[in-house]
């Protein structure tokens, strides 16, 4: 029984630890300098960050999330988050050869950089950078290939 009682201790004290220590929420403010905060204040006009609508491919077994977060007349780069999710093999696909644009005239843009982990793992995050469309098409969708053995993946938003 005194054992027990021991363990039971050792264990509090260990999670108390571990989230006092290892788990803190980093000071509101920071190390964020005023032009980062103006920024988010002031996005760039015609880049609407939060109206774009966050789409979802679920095709198995590699789920897909898009959400355009710079995108739009007034942007000089196109950006998108995408989150890439598998419980079956590895995420260790080339998004930079992977993904296009497309407008609605069928031409295509490559993207320029891939800023997140390389490939590996079953959870992967990044933003996708594409050069800016002028002048802007009245939508734009991107594709990704041959990501988790389907062909072809589309995610399409207007821009008017």
């Amino acid at each position: 029984m005194r054992y027990m009682q021991l363990i039971i201790i050792g264990l509090a004290a260990v999670t108390l630890l571990y989230f006092g220590v290892f788990k803190r929420e980093p000071p509101q403010g920071g190390n964020r300098n005023e032009s980062d905060a103006s920024q988010q204040r002031n996005p760039p006009v015609g880049v609407a960050q939060s109206n774009w609508e966050t789409q979802t491919n679920e095709e198995l077994p590699v789920t897909i999330k898009v959400t355009p977060i710079e995108l739009g007349k007034g942007a000089e780069t196109w950006k998108f988050e995408i989150v890439l999710n598998t419980h079956s093999g590895s995420l260790d696909d080339d998004l930079l050869t992977a993904a296009y644009l497309m407008d609605d005239k069928g031409n295509t843009y490559q993207p320029t950089t891939w800023e997140g982990p390389g490939p590996g793992g079953h959870h992967r995050e990044g933003v996708l950078v594409f050069e800016a469309v002028y002048p802007a098409p009245p939508f734009i969708e991107l594709k990704i290939k041959n990501v988790g053995g389907i062909s072809e993946r589309s995610f399409k938003w207007d821009l008017k």
